[in-house]
């Protein structure tokens, strides 16, 4: 099942592998000094983290074995497991914080919502490529894609997790927007859309989650409470100038006014200590990557190929447009991680996995030439 072919390597991506090994050596060295001085008897997270990068270029070279191809005939499998694994977390999974999300396995606690996104952007690009309609979709063709994304979403929105379950929701309207739709079905699902938040506001969301969304739109209001997180974080991005306080010599995070600085808001403790100019070079890479992404997305050898690079790019783009957002107090605090970048395994590796799949469609790109040789 797993063959390599020599010959594929001569087709790898080395500017993808170097931007993504920039990314996460910046990310190690952000890690390092946002968990610095660490409180008494406290595992590091740099050190757990690091094991988690290991553990992810391993499970990146393994996908590279294997032809992305194989994902068409194992998305549903794939997408059963992850939703297995929701359901068992709801049931009898890690509780944290009123939340139940996690599965213990012993190494670590697996987050099953963290690969049910990559897994939605498998199953979608599966249906999309099956079923292509020259004349765009219809809302009747979009059932199945509607269904698959459901079922995940409100397993992830019961834990309750807010902000994964609208990532699923914003993967869908992506990659459905990406394939084409009709001019009708754009006024359905819009007005679907407003109907679905209206609702959602007045029956689905709880009073901790409404509280979020004012102090986004008014944090002074409550600078000691719910509007904290936020306004240390502003202050820590703005407070680092044009070139920073220097690596390890923050104030906001070492002196532990940033709240969650390892994980949500780890853009913030860079920004302090690089300062504007660092931040920018952060930022270059970080979407230079995703640009890259979308160049592989384009040459891919077939429609399943585009849009699982596609799909990959959407992935990890949202999430770090709504992170970056989050610091700098532009959305809602609603826990979304930068990946790559912000500490926590099951985010790690779903990102390195999905990174992975981007690269195999990269190397594959000449394999029907290959095949003729």
């Amino acid at each position: 099942m797993i063959r390599i072919d020599r010959r594929f390597f001569e087709h790898f991506d080395m500017i993808l592998l170097l931007l993504i090994f920039l990314v996460c050596a910046m990310a190690f060295f952000n890690l390092y000094s946002a968990s610095f001085p660490l409180k008494g008897g406290e595992a590091a997270p740099y050190l757990r983290q690091g094991y988690f990068f290991l553990m992810g270029f391993t499970l990146f070279v393994f996908v590279l074995c294997l032809d992305y191809q194989k994902l068409l005939s194992w998305n549903y499998f794939i997408y059963g497991v992850v939703v297995a694994m929701l359901l068992f977390a709801l049931l009898a999974g890690d509780r944290a914080g009123g939340a139940q999300r996690w599965i213990n396995l012993g190494l670590f606690k697996l987050q099953p919502s963290e690969p049910a996104k990559l897994a939605l952007v498998i199953a979608l690009a599966s249906y999309y490529s099956r079923k292509e309609l020259v004349d765009g979709y219809g809302i009747k063709d979009l059932f199945v894609p509607i269904l698959l994304t459901a079922i995940p979403f409100l397993l992830i929105l019961i834990q309750p997790d807010l902000g994964t379950a609208l990532m699923l929701g914003i993967i869908f309207v992506s990659m459905t927007i990406f394939v084409r739709l009709r001019p009708s079905t754009y006024l359905i699902l819009g007005s679907l859309g407003v109907g679905l938040a209206a609702f959602a506001w007045e029956k689905l969301l709880k009073p901790y989650q409404k509280q979020r969304i004012q102090t986004f739109l008014n944090p002074e209001k409550d600078p000691m409470g719910h509007g904290y997180q936020v306004l240390q974080s502003k202050i820590a991005v703005g407070s680092g100038g044009k070139v920073g306080k220097g690596y390890m010599e923050g104030t906001q995070g070492h002196l532990h006014f940033l709240p969650e600085r390892h994980t949500d808001f780890a853009f913030s403790v860079w920004a302090e200590e690089w300062g504007f100019v660092g931040s920018l070079f952060f930022l270059g890479a970080y979407f230079l990557l995703l640009l890259w992404g979308l160049y592989v997305a384009m040459f891919a050898r077939d429609r399943f190929g585009v849009l699982l690079a596609f799909g990959v790019v959407a992935l990890i783009f949202w999430q770090a447009v709504i992170n970056l957002f989050m610091v700098m107090g532009l959305l809602p605090v609603v826990g979304i991680p930068l990946p790559l970048f912000s500490y926590g395994g099951s985010s790690l590796l779903t990102t390195i996995f999905a990174l992975g799949i981007l690269m195999n469609v990269r190397m594959r790109r000449f394999q029907n030439t290959l095949a003729g040789e």
